[in-house]
C-alpha cells in the first residue's frame, strides 16, 4: 500500500529448544522450505533504546531462492527481546510486521510492553529487516534523489510534457533499482518472506507462532496462515488488506478513501477556526488548502516547497490523526504569515535527504512490483487515474506516480497466493471504519475468508493500524485475546463483531495538545516509538 517513505517491518520468534526441520521437498512450493537455518547467534544490539530493555540482536542466514538452498545466501537482522514471565506462563513467540512492505523493523521487539496487563511479558518478541531493508544484507537502495527532491514535477500531468516527465522518472527510478538490486529483485515477494517468517521459526525452535501484523502485515499474517495454518497459534491484523485487490486495485481504492478522510481533517480544522484561522467550514479550509497548491505551482515556497511536497506533507493526516495538529500549523503558518519553515520541517521528517533514504520505498516497490503484475499498458493508468481524480483529486496522481515504476520493473513477477482462512485458527481483526489505507472494506472480505475471526471496529474512526495506543475497549480485548486466547463472540452477518471507540480527534485549545508523534510518519505512537528507538 501507499505509505510515507518512513515504515516499520519486522518478524519475531522464540528461543530455545532443537532446531525443527520439515520435511525435504526437491521443489518447495510457494511460503514452503525445504531449508534448515542454523540458530542465531545473539549478540548486543546496536540501538540504546534495545541495549536498555535488555534486547538480543544477531544475524539470519537464510537462501536468497528458497529452491535453491543451498545457493546465494543473505542475511536477515533480527533482535529479541524474551518474556519475563514464570514457565508455566510462557506463551511462546511473537512475529510481527507493522507495515510497508520495504519498512525496518529491527526495533519492533519492544512492542510486548504496550500490551495491557503485563500479558506482553508473557512473549518472546522479535524484530527484524526483512531481506532488502535496513541492516539486513544486502539492502537496497536505487536513487533517492529522484524520490525526495524538493520542488519536482506537479504530480497532476495536466500537460503532456508533465506526463513524459513523470513516466521518464519512473523509468529512470525501476532502471537504477534493476542495477542496484540484481537477482535480489527476483527474491522479494511476500511469499519469500513468508519463507522467511518459516526460518525464523525453525532456526528459534518453534512449533508454532503468533503473530501480529499491521497494514502490509496483515497480508503477510493472511499468506502465512493459508500456507501455513498448523504453524499459527495466535494471530492479530490490524488494517486489513484486502487480498483481492493486490495491488493495482487497492492503490485506486485508497484514492478514493483519502479524498474522504481529507475531508473529515479540513473540517476538523474548521471547527477550530480560534485556533488556526484558516476558515469556519470543511468547504472553505479544503478551497483554501487547494489555492494553497496552486499558490505553489507558480512560486514553490523558499523554492523547496512546491505542490508535490504541499500534497506528502497532508497525506499523513488523512492516513491517521497523530499529526494532525503539526500540520494546521503548518498550514496556517505559511497560509497566514508566509512562514514555510514548519512545512519544510514535517517534510523533511517524512522524507529524509540523501544517498540510502530510498530504501523503504525501493524495497516497497519491489515487493509489490513483483508480487503480482501491474498493467504494462500505461494508458490504461490513464484512463482510471483520470476517472479517479474526477471526483477524488487529493492523493490520485500523487499515488499514480508513486507506484508507476511498476510499469518498468524487471523483477520476475509472481502470482497472489489465493487467501484461505478456513484451517486457521481464531484470529483478531481490528480496523477504524475509515481507515483509507487500507479501507474497511477489505476487513469485511477478510473476516469471511476467515470463519473463526473476530473483527473489532473503531467506529467513525479515520486512523490506519492505531491499536495499542491507549483505546481500553481495543488495548484490553487484545490483551484477552494474547493472555488466553478469549475473543469477542462473533455475530451474523456482514458486520464487525465488537465496535470501539477510535483513536479521538486531537483538541488544540488543550492544555496538552501536541501530536502523539514526531514528524516523520509511522502509523502510530507504538511504531513511531520504535523508530525513535534506532
Amino acid at each position: 500500500m501507499r505509505r510515507l517513505l518512513t515504515a516499520v517491518v519486522v518478524i519475531g520468534l522464540a528461543a530455545g529448544g532443537a532446531v525443527a526441520s520439515a520435511p525435504a521437498q526437491a521443489t518447495p512450493a510457494r511460503g514452503e522450505s525445504g531449508y534448515t537455518p542454523a540458530p542465531i547467534a545473539w549478540g548486543t544490539c546496536e540501538s540504546p533504546g534495545l541495549q536498555r530493555r535488555g534486547a538480543q540482536c544477531g544475524m539470519l542466514t537464510v537462501p536468497l531462492d528458497y529452491q535453491r538452498p543451498r545457493g546465494t545466501k543473505i542475511k536477515l537482522a533480527v533482535s529479541r527481546i524474551l518474556h519475563k514471565s514464570s514457565a508455566a506462563d510462557y506463551q511462546g513467540v511473537m512475529l510481527t510486521n507493522p507495515g510497508g512492505p520495504g519498512g525496518s523493523g529491527l526495533t519492533l521487539s519492544v512492542l510486548g510492553e504496550y500490551v495491557p496487563d503485563d500479558v506482553g511479558l508473557d512473549y518472546d518478541w522479535i524484530g527484524f529487516d526483512p531481506r532488502g531493508v535496513g541492516a539486513s544484507e544486502p539492502s537496497l537502495s536505487c536513487d533517492g534523489s529522484l524520490t525526495t527532491a524538493y520542488n519536482r514535477p506537479y504530480y497532476v500531468p495536466v500537460t503532456r510534457s508533465l506526463e513524459k516527465e513523470w513516466l521518464a522518472r519512473s523509468k529512470k527510478y525501476a532502471q537504477a533499482c534493476a542495477k542496484a538490486g540484481g537477482a535480489l529483485l527476483d527474491h522479494v515477494k511476500t511469499t519469500d518472506t513468508v519463507a522467511d517468517m518459516e526460518s525464523i521459526r525453525k532456526a528459534l525452535g518453534a512449533k508454532q507462532i503468533n503473530f501480529y501484523g499491521f497494514s502490509y502485515g496483515t497480508y503477510l499474517g493472511q499468506v502465512y496462515s493459508t500456507l501455513h495454518p498448523e504453524r499459527v497459534r495466535r494471530m492479530v491484523l490490524d488494517g486489513n488488506v484486502d487480498p483481492r485487490g493486490v495491488w493495482y486495485d487497492a492503490n485506486l481504492a485508497q484514492d478514493v478513501a483519502f479524498d474522504k478522510n481529507i475531508g473529515t481533517y479540513f473540517a476538523w480544522i474548521a471547527k477550530y477556526d480560534s485556533v488556526y484561522h484558516l476558515g469556519t467550514t470543511g468547504k472553505a479550509v479544503e478551497k483554501k488548502y487547494y489555492a494553497t497548491l496552486q499558490k505553489l505551482r507558480k512560486a514553490p515556497a523558499g523554492g523547496v516547497i512546491g505542490p508535490d511536497e504541499w500534497t506528502d506533507i497532508f497525506t499523513s493526516a488523512a492516513y491517521y490523526i497523530f499529526e494532525w495538529t503539526d500540520i494546521a500549523e503548518a498550514f496556517a503558518a505559511y497560509v497566514n504569515d508566509g512562514d514555510f519553515a514548519p512545512a519544510k520541517a514535517l517534510y523533511d521528517g517524512g522524507y529524509p535527504q540523501g544517498p540510502g533514504t530510498d530504501n523503504g520505498y525501493a524495497m516497497y516497490l519491489a515487493t509489490q512490483c513483483s508480487d503480482v503484475q501491474w498493467p504494462k499498458n500505461w494508458s490504461k493508468w490513464q484512463r482510471d487515474n483520470w476517472r479517479t481524480y474526477a471526483q477524488h483529486p487529493f492523493l490520485t496522481w500523487s499515488n499514480a506516480w508513486f507506484n508507476a515504476p511498476c510499469l518498468y520493473w524487471k523483477g520476475d513477477v509472481g502470482k497472489p497466493v489465493n487467501v484461505n482462512g478456513k484451517k486457521a485458527p481464531p484470529i483478531l481483526l481490528i480496523s477504524e471504519t475509515n481507515d483509507a489505507a487500507t479501507p474497511y472494506t477489505g476487513s469485511l472480505h477478510v473476516r469471511k475468508l476467515f470463519p473463526k475471526s473476530v473483527l473489532l471496529e473503531g467506529v467513525g474512526g479515520t486512523t490506519h493500524s492505531g491499536s495499542l495506543n491507549g483505546i481500553a475497549c481495543t488495548d484490553n480485548a487484545i490483551a484477552a485475546y494474547l493472555s488466553d486466547g478469549t475473543l469477542p463472540a462473533r455475530v451474523r452477518g456482514n458486520r464487525s463483531d465488537k465496535q470501539c471507540e477510535p483513536l479521538p480527534q486531537p483538541d488544540p485549545t488543550a492544555a496538552a495538545a501536541k501530536s502523539l508523534s514526531a514528524p516523520g510518519g509511522g502509523s502510530s505512537r507504538v511504531l513511531q516509538d520504535t523508530t525513535v528507538l534506532r
